[in-house]
């Protein structure tokens, strides 16, 4: 499986989950805003699209509708409190996409 994970700026929660879950399957990470911004590509490419939060699934919608239709996107609702790697997140991520693999 191919996961996208999409978070604000694709540096915390969106690169923690890449990173984490590289072992189960294909991983990337991406944000709506800043440097490491969602392409078309990224989303052509994936499977799945994990989003953090409700409104980032509407954002995504809105920039690429025709992906978002023929994408599987799930939310995870994990708030942007977390830093890259915290072991809270971790835990946060391992419980919440468990179901998907």
């Amino acid at each position: 499986m191919k996961a996208l994970f999409v978070c604000n700026q694709g540096r915390n929660r969106s690169k923690t989950a890449e990173i984490l879950f590289k072992e189960a399957f294909q991983t990337r990470s991406a944000g709506l805003y800043g440097d490491n911004l969602l392409s078309e590509e990224d989303m052509k490419w994936a499977d799945v699209v994990f989003v953090m939060e409700e409104w980032q699934a509407n954002e995504i919608a809105r920039r690429f509708p025709s992906q978002y239709l023929s994408k599987r996107v799930v939310c995870l609702n994990i708030d942007d409190v977390y830093s890259f790697g915290d072991e809270n997140l971790k835990k946060e991520l391992i419980k919440r996409v468990r179901e998907f693999y």
